[in-house]
C-alpha cells in the first residue's frame, strides 16, 4: 500500500502517532481460526500478545477513510503498537460548531443542509440558535427535525479515553477538544459565545462531545484475571506445570501453582485497589447540580454530565467544584487549584477581557488559548471557594472543555495510561532471560541426543527435554524483582516521600543532575520586605527601611503597594500570593470587600476597596455646622477602590490595576513588575539613569526587586470601557516610581545538601522564574557555584532589522584581572579525580528566558554545549523549564527535578525523577512527593533509588546464577539417566530461593551519597564478569563432584540394597520404594553429592552478590536474610553429617561414608572461598583500581559541569567493558561525555567575553554558528 496512506495523528504532540487503515478480510480470519485450532490456542495467544500480527494476518489494508480497524504506533522511542476499532455514528451534520460558524458570516436559508436545526417556522436566534418548543422532549425534537435531512454517516474511534473523528477536509482522523478547535478570539467568545445554548443544540453537540465524566471504569476482578493470567510469564508457568504433571512431579506443580495463585492474587488485588482509588479521587464531586443559562435568556437547573463546550454556566457565590473546564465571562473566582498543580495558595481569576474594536483591539485580539489565559479559566476539578460578582449581574463561564478533554481528564489519562519506563535495566534483563533460553536450548538439544543414544522412550525424552527450559527461566522471578521495589518504596513512605509511579524509583539510583526551583525551594517561601527606594523627578531617595509613615501615605508609591495586587478576603482572612501578602502587610493599610450598600458609593461596580488606618491620616479640619455631614464623611474618607485587575502573567512578568480614589473622576493605573519589563512600559525621564547600577546592586546581593509604577489614566475611560480595554493600551507611558527590595532567605538546609550532592559529584542546577542576578547570588550563597568560579553571562537576541540572531558574552562579576580569563580554558581530564576535589571547572553559564528562547531556536548545536555547563537559567517560563529538562536529557543526563509543584508541572512530569514539595500525601503533578518542604530529600531519593537498584541487580544476579547452578546439577545427573526429585526441587525453591530472595532484598540505603554511581544495566562489564565467574565456579566445583565421587573406592551403582554406610536399617526397604527409584533414578550417590554441594553453592552465591557499602547498608544488618542463611547452613551441615532417616527419605537423599562427607565439606568451603576471593578482591579492589588507574593515565574523564567533578556517568561499567573486552580507548557512550570530551580540545570553548557568536544559515555540513570578535 501507499506511503500516502500512512496517516499522523496528534502532529508534534506528546501522543504522536502513526495510523494505518485495515479492512477484515473473511479468507484471512478463517486461516487464523484454522490455526488456533491446529496449535491448540497457542496462536490465539501470540496474536493477543502482539497487535500487529494480529491486524496483519486478519485484515488487508484500505485508505483511512475506508477502515474497519485502525493499526496505531506511537512515534516515540517506545514504538508501541495499538489497536481500535472504527465506529459509525448518524448525525444531522459532521461538525458540532457548525451551526454556529455559518451563523456568524451569513445566515443560511433555513433548508440549508450545514445548519441542520433551521425550519421556517422558528426563526433562528444568535449564535445560529433556535427557540426551544414547549412540546416535546429535546431528543424527540432532534429525531423529529432531522427527518428531513439525510443523516451524515460520522466515523470515529476511540483511543486512551480518547474519541478521534474522521474529518472529510483534513483526510484524517483528528481529536475535537471543545471550543477551542474554532480558535475563537476573545471579543467573539463574549459576543457569540455567551448567550449559552438552546437544548437541541446541546443535545446535538453531546452527540460528538459526549458526557461530560472522567469516567475511571474499575474493570472486574474476571477481566483482570484473565489480563493477568495471559502475561506470557504465566503462560510460561502453566506450560511448566503441564510439563511437570506429565513426569508426575505433582508436589512441585502444586508449589508453583500455590505461588503463582498468591502472586496473581497480590497482583489483582493491587491493581484493583490503585483502579478503586483513583475511580474515588475522580468521582468525588465530579456530578453536581449545575446552573445554565440558555440561548433564550432562560436560567436552568441541570447536571454536569449533560455540559457541553458552549454552555454558559453560572457559578454560584458560595463556591463549588469545577465539573468542566470553563472561561469566565463575567465576575470574579477566588480559586483553590492544588488539586491541579500542588500550590494551596488561593488564585484570583478574573473575566476574560473583551477588547473593543479601534482601541487597539485588533492587536489584543487574539485567539482565546487556556494555557495563554489560564487567569481567567477555570479548570475541572479546582475548588472555586468563593465568587466576587457585580450588583445584579451573575458570574458566568462559557464551557471551554468537558470530561477527558480536561486538565483533570488529561491528568488522569496520563495516570491510567503512562508511558512505559525506558530502562536500561529492563531491556537488558530481557537480553539475560533470552541468553538463559539460549544455554537452555544447547541442554535441550543435549539431553535429546543423550536419551536417543541410551535408547530412552520417545514421552520420557520429550518431557526431560523440555524440563530443561522450564529449569532455566525461574517461576519467582517477577515477584523476586518487584519486591526491592517494594520495600524501597516503603521506607520512602517511612521518610515522608510518597511515590504514584514505583517503577522511577531504581531510575532515581542514576541522577546525575538535579534541577531546583528557586523560591520556595532552595529559598524561603515568603520573602521579607527589606526596605524601598523611591523615586521622583528621575531620581533614586534615600533607601527606606518601610512604607508604614504618615508622610507617605497618600503618596502614590504606597498606593501602587497597597492597590496592586490580587488579595481577597476568605471567611474574613486576607489571603492570597505570599510576595503580595507581605508587600500589603507592609503598608499597614486595610483591604475591604464592599457590601452591597458600600457599592452605592463606587457605582455598583468597585468589589474591593484598600484604605490606610486612621492614625496615619492627617487630622482633618473639624466640620462647619451647615456643611452637609454626609459630604464631609465622603471629603475626609481616603480609600482607593479597584476597578479592574490584569492578574500576574509569568509570560509578562508583571501584574497590573485600575484604581479610583474615592471622590475623584479619573483613575490611576498601577503597575508592579520584573524591574527590567516594568522600567521599559516607562517615560524614559522617568526612570533614574542609575537604575541599571542600583538594581544590579541589589540583586548581586541577593535581593529580590520588584518595580512600581503608576500612570493618571484619561478622564474618557469610563468604567466601562476600562472593563473592556486590552492591558497593552493601560501598561504604557506610566511614570517609574522606585524598587521594593524584599529579602529570599535559604532555607537552613538548602547549603548542606547541595554540598553532600557536590561531593556525590551530582550536578546542581537552578531553573528559576526570578531575575538572574538575584539567582547567581542565591547560587554563590547555596554554594552551587564556589566563590571563585566565573559566572559567563550569554545574552542571545533574536534576527532584528536584517541582522542575524546573535550571543553576547559576558561576565557576571567583572573579574579584575585579564589573567583570569586564561583560568576558563581548564584540563576536562583531571575531573573525575575522586581523590581530588580541589581542582574543579572554573566557569558556569547562565541565561535568562529570552535567550534560552533565541539560543533553543537560531543555536540548537550550541544549545547542547551550555547546557554542559549552564548552572543558572532565570526569568525561565513553566514551558521553558520543561523544555530545559528535556534538552539535558538528549545529552543522555539522567534528570531529577526538585520543584514547588505550582509552575513546575511540565519538567516535574518530564524529569527521571521529579519530586514535589508539597503538603499534599500525593500531588498528580509529579511522581514523587515529600511532606518535608525543603530539599533534603532529594539525597534520600537518590540514595534509596540506588540501593533498589543495586537490590535488582542483586536478586537478578542471584536468580540467574540459581538457575544456571540447578541447571548444571540436572545436566551431570542427565548424563547418567538421573535427575533431581521432586522434594528436592521443592526444598530448593521453597526453602532456600524463596526464602532467600525476599530477605536479601531488604538491606537499608548507605547512610550517605557517595561519588561512584551504579551501573544503568545489566550488561555491564563488572555484572557480566561477576555473573560470569560465579557460573565458572559454580560449574567447576559441581563437575569436580560429579567426578570424583565416581572415583571413590565405595562407588557402586547404588540400589536399595547398597550399604556403603554399614547401617543395616536401609537395607529393609519397601517395594514401593524400589519401583520408584527404577522410575526416575533419582536415589544415587551423584544426586546426593551435587544436592549438597548446590545447596550451598546458591547460600554462597547470595551472600556473595548481596553486597552493601557503598549503595546499601552492610548484609550482616540485614537480620531476616542473616537468620535465614544461617538457620539454612544449620540445618544443610545438620542433615549433611547426621542423616536423619525421615529427611533423607523425604529429599530421596542417599546415605555416603563419613570421609566422602568431609570431602564434601572441603570442597564448598574451597567453593566458598574462591567465590568470595573473586567477587569482592579482583572485582572490587583489584579491578576498581585497574580500571581507575588506567583512568588517569588518559581514558575519558568528564566532569560537565562546574562546581564538582560529575561523577555522574558511566565510568566504571563503561570502563570496566572496556577493560575487558578492548585495551585501546573507546570512545564514550553518553553524549554529554563525548560533547565534554571535544570542547576540553577546543581553544574558542568557552567563549571569551569580547566575542559575540553570530547565526548563520545552517550548511550542508558543518555549524550552525560563528565566533566573531567583536
Amino acid at each position: 500500500m501507499e506511503k500516502e496512506d500512512l496517516k499522523v495523528l496528534n502532529k508534534g504532540e506528546e501522543e504522536e502517532m502513526e495510523l494505518q487503515g485495515y479492512r477484515l478480510c473473511r479468507w484471512r480470519l478463517a486461516l487464523v481460526g484454522l490455526g488456533v485450532l491446529c496449535t491448540g490456542g497457542f496462536l490465539l495467544l501470540l496474536l493477543y500478545w502482539m497487535p500487529e500480527w494480529c491486524v496483519k494476518s486478519t485484515c488487508t489494508r484500505t485508505t483511512a477513510r475506508d477502515a474497519e480497524v485502525v493499526l496505531l504506533r506511537s512515534t516515540d522511542e517506545f514504538r508501541r503498537w495499538f489497536v481500535a476499532r472504527v465506529r459509525v455514528m448518524l448525525a444531522t451534520g459532521s461538525n458540532p460548531f457548525r451551526s454556529l460558524e455559518t451563523q456568524t458570516t451569513s445566515p443560511p436559508s433555513p433548508s440549508s443542509p450545514t445548519f441542520p436545526f433551521s425550519s421556517p417556522t422558528f426563526p433562528p436566534l444568535a449564535n445560529g440558535h433556535l427557540p426551544h418548543p414547549s412540546d416535546g422532549s429535546p431528543a424527540q425534537e432532534l429525531i423529529r427535525r432531522s427527518d428531513d435531512y439525510q443523516p451524515t454517516q460520522i466515523r470515529y474511534f476511540t483511543f486512551h479515553s480518547t474519541k478521534y473523528y474522521w474529518n472529510d477536509e483534513l483526510q484524517n482522523f483528528e481529536v475535537l477538544t471543545g471550543l477551542e478547535d474554532l480558535q475563537v478570539s476573545c471579543s467573539t467568545l463574549h459576543s457569540e459565545h455567551s448567550a449559552g445554548l438552546t437544548r437541541n443544540q446541546q443535545e446535538y453537540r453531546r452527540l460528538f462531545f459526549g458526557v461530560n465524566e472522567i469516567a475511571v471504569k474499575v474493570p472486574s476482578v474476571f477481566k483482570l484475571l484473565i489480563k493477568e493470567v495471559l502475561n506470557p510469564f504465566y503462560i510460561f508457568q502453566l506450560f511448566s506445570v503441564i510439563l511437570w504433571s506429565a513426569d508426575e512431579y505433582y508436589y512441585y506443580a502444586v508449589a508453583i501453582v500455590f505461588m503463582s495463585v498468591i502472586s496473581i492474587a497480590t497482583s489483582l488485588y493491587t491493581i484493583k485497589k490503585q483502579y478503586i482509588m483513583l475511580h474515588d479521587m475522580v468521582a468525588a464531586h465530579s456530578i453536581v447540580r449545575v446552573t445554565v443559562c440558555r440561548a433564550n435568556n432562560e436560567i436552568e437547573e441541570t447536571l454536569s454530565t449533560d455540559l457541553v463546550p458552549g454552555d454558559v454556566m453560572v457559578i454560584p457565590s458560595n463556591g463549588t467544584i469545577m465539573p468542566c473546564d470553563a472561561v469566565l465571562v463575567s465576575g470574579t473566582c477566588i480559586v483553590n487549584e492544588s488539586m491541579l498543580t500542588g500550590e494551596s495558595v488561593p488564585v484570583t481569576k478574573t473575566h476574560l477581557p473583551n477588547p473593543v474594536s479601534g482601541e487597539r483591539g485588533e492587536e489584543a485580539d487574539s485567539a482565546y488559548n487556556t494555557e495563554e489565559h489560564k487567569r481567567h479559566t477555570l479548570f475541572c476539578g479546582t475548588n472555586v471557594i468563593q465568587t466576587r460578582f457585580y450588583t445584579g449581574e451573575l458570574v458566568r463561564a462559557v464551557v471551554v472543555r468537558t470530561g477527558f478533554s480536561t486538565a483533570k481528564g488529561q491528568l488522569v489519562r496520563s495516570i491510567l495510561y503512562p508511558k512505559p519506563t525506558d530502562f536500561k535495566l529492563y531491556r537488558d534483563a530481557y537480553l539475560f532471560l533470552l541468553c538463559l533460553v539460549a544455554v537452555a536450548g544447547i541442554g535441550f538439544v543435549y539431553s535429546i541426543v543423550l536419551s536417543i543414544m541410551n535408547k530412552v522412550p520417545a514421552k520420557t525424552i520429550i518431557i526431560e527435554s523440555l524440563d530443561i527450559i522450564t529449569i532455566t527461566v525461574p517461576p519467582a522471578l517477577p515477584a523476586a524483582m518487584t519486591a526491592g521495589i517494594v520495600y524501597a518504596q516503603r521506607r520512602l513512605k517511612n521518610i515522608g516521600i510518597f511515590c504514584i509511579s514505583p517503577q522511577r524509583i531504581n531510575i532515581c539510583g542514576q541522577i546525575n543532575l538535579v534541577c531546583f526551583d528557586k523560591t520556595g525551594t532552595l529559598t524561603e517561601d515568603g520573602l521579607d520586605l527589606w526596605g524601598i527606594q523611591r523615586v521622583e523627578n528621575g531620581s533614586f531617595h534615600l533607601s527606606e527601611e518601610n512604607a508604614y509613615k504618615e508622610n507617605l501615605v497618600k503618596s502614590q508609591f504606597v498606593a501602587c503597594m497597597a492597590a496592586c495586587h490580587s488579595l481577597t478576603k476568605i471567611e474574613g482572612q486576607v489571603s492570597g500570593d505570599p510576595l503580595d501578602l507581605k508587600m500589603f502587610e507592609a503598608t499597614g493599610w486595610i483591604l475591604e470587600e464592599a457590601t452591597e450598600e458600600e457599592t452605592s458609593l463606587h457605582n455598583h461596580i468597585m468589589p474591593t476597596v484598600v484604605r490606610p488606618p486612621k492614625q496615619l491620616l492627617p487630622p482633618e479640619p473639624v466640620a462647619s455646622p451647615e456643611q452637609d455631614m454626609e459630604l464631609y464623611e465622603i471629603s475626609s474618607a481616603y480609600e482607593i477602590g479597584i476597578v479592574r485587575q490584569f492578574p500576574f502573567s509569568s509570560a509578562l512578568q508583571r501584574m497590573s490595576v485600575v484604581a479610583r480614589l474615592l471622590g475623584e473622576k479619573r483613575m490611576d493605573a498601577y503597575v508592579k513588575g520584573a524591574p527590567e519589563v516594568v522600567a521599559g512600559l516607562c517615560k524614559k525621564e522617568t526612570v533614574p539613569e542609575s537604575f541599571p547600577e542600583v538594581l544590579e546592586g541589589y540583586t548581586k546581593q541577593g535581593f529580590r526587586v520588584i518595580a512600581l509604577a503608576h500612570r493618571r489614566l484619561e478622564s474618557k475611560l469610563t468604567w466601562h470601557k476600562v472593563q473592556n480595554i486590552s492591558r497593552d493600551h493601560i501598561e504604557a507611558n506610566m511614570e517609574f516610581l522606585g524598587l521594593i527590595i524584599m529579602q529570599n532567605k535559604l532555607k537552613a538546609e538548602t547549603p548542606g545538601v547541595l554540598q553532600d550532592l557536590r561531593r556525590a559529584h551530582i550536578r546542581t542546577v537552578m531553573v528559576t522564574g526570578d531575575n538572574m542576578l538575584t539567582a547567581i547570588s542565591v547560587a554563590r550563597d547555596c554554594g552551587m557555584i564556589p566563590p571563585q568560579d566565573t559566572v559567563i553571562i550569554a545574552d542571545a537576541h533574536p534576527p532584528h532589522n536584517g541582522h542575524a540572531a546573535k550571543i553576547t558574552w559576558r561576565y557576571a562579576d567583572k573579574p579584575s584581572k585579564t589573567s583570569r580569563l586564561e583560568e576558563v580554558n581548564i584540563s576536562l581530564e583531571d575531573a573525575c579525580y575522586v581523590d581530588e576535589p580541589k581542582r574543579q571547572e572554573l566557569y558556569h553559564f547562565a541565561m535568562n528566558g529570552k535567550s534560552f528562547a533565541v539560543i533553543e531556536e537560531h543555536f540548537p548545536d550550541m544549545l547542547q554545549k551550555l547546557v554542559l555547563h549552564g548552572t543558572v537559567f532565570a526569568r525561565m517560563a513553566p514551558d521553558q523549564k520543561t523544555q530545559l529538562i528535556e534538552a539535558l536529557q538528549e545529552v543522555d543526563y539522567f534528570v531529577g527535578m526538585c520543584g514547588d509543584g505550582a509552575n513546575d508541572c511540565g519538567a516535574l512530569k518530564r524529569a527521571h525523577g521529579g519530586i514535589s514539595l508539597s503538603e499534599l500525601e500525593a500531588s498528580v503533578a509529579s511522581p514523587f512527593t515529600s511532606r518535608t518542604p525543603n530539599i533534603s530529600c532529594v539525597p534520600s531519593l537518590i540514595r534509596e533509588g540506588r540501593a533498589a537498584l543495586i537490590t535488582s541487580f542483586c536478586v537478578f544476579k542471584f536468580m540467574a546464577l540459581y538457575s544456571i547452578i540447578q541447571y548444571i546439577s540436572v545436566t551431570l545427573l542427565y548424563s547418567i539417566l538421573s535427575n533431581l526429585g521432586d522434594f528436592q526441587f521443592l526444598f530448593i525453591d521453597i526453602a532456600i530461593i524463596l526464602l532467600i530472595v525476599f530477605t536479601m532484598s531488604l538491606n537499608p540505603a548507605w547512610r550517605e551519597l557517595v561519588p561512584r554511581r551504579p551501573p544503568t544495566g545489566l550488561i555491564s562489564g563488572p555484572l557480566l564478569f561477576s555473573v560470569l565467574t560465579q557460573i565458572l565456579i559454580c560449574l567447576g566445583f559441581q563437575t569436580i563432584t560429579f567426578l570424583w565421587v565416581r572415583q571413590q573406592p565405595w562407588y557402586t551403582i547404588w540400589t536399595p540394597l547398597t550399604d556403603v554406610c554399614n547401617q543395616s536399617s536401609h537395607i529393609n526397604v519397601s517395594d514401593h520404594n524400589d519401583t520408584e527409584v527404577d522410575d526416575h533414578n533419582i536415589q544415587n550417590f551423584e544426586n546426593t553429592s551435587l544436592f549438597y554441594v548446590s545447596c550451598f553453592q546458591y547460600l554462597i552465591v547470595a551472600i556473595v552478590f548481596s553486597k552493601g557499602k557503598p549503595f546499601r547498608q552492610p548484609s550482616y544488618k540485614n537480620w531476616p536474610f542473616v537468620l535465614s542463611a544461617f538457620t539454612l547452613y544449620v540445618f544443610l551441615l545438620f542433615i549433611m553429617f547426621h542423616p536423619v532417616k525421615g529427611i533423607d527419605e523425604f529429599l530421596e537423599i542417599v546415605c555416603v561414608p563419613f570421609e566422602w562427607r568431609l570431602k564434601l565439606f572441603i570442597i564448598i568451603l574451597v567453593n566458598a572461598a574462591v567465590s568470595v576471593v573473586v567477587e569482592t578482591f579482583i572485582l572490587d579492589i583489584i579491578l576498581w583500581k585497574l580500571v581507575f588507574s588506567r583512568e588517569k593515565q588518559g581514558s575519558f574523564g568528564v566532569t560537565p559541569a562546574a562546581p564538582t567533578p560529575q561523577g555522574g556517568i558511566d565510568l566504571w561499567a563503561y570502563k570496566c567493558l572496556s577493560w575487558l573486552c578492548c585495551p585501546h580507548k573507546m570512545a564514550p557512550k553518553a553524549r554529554y561525555m563525548h560533547l565534554a570530551q571535544e570542547l576540553s580540545v577546543d581553544p574558542d570553548w568557552p567563549p571569551k567575553p569580547t566575542t559575540t557568536t553570530e547565526a548563520k544559515p545552517r550548511p550542508e555540513n558543518g555549524s550552525t554558528y560563528q565566533i566573531m570578535n567583536s
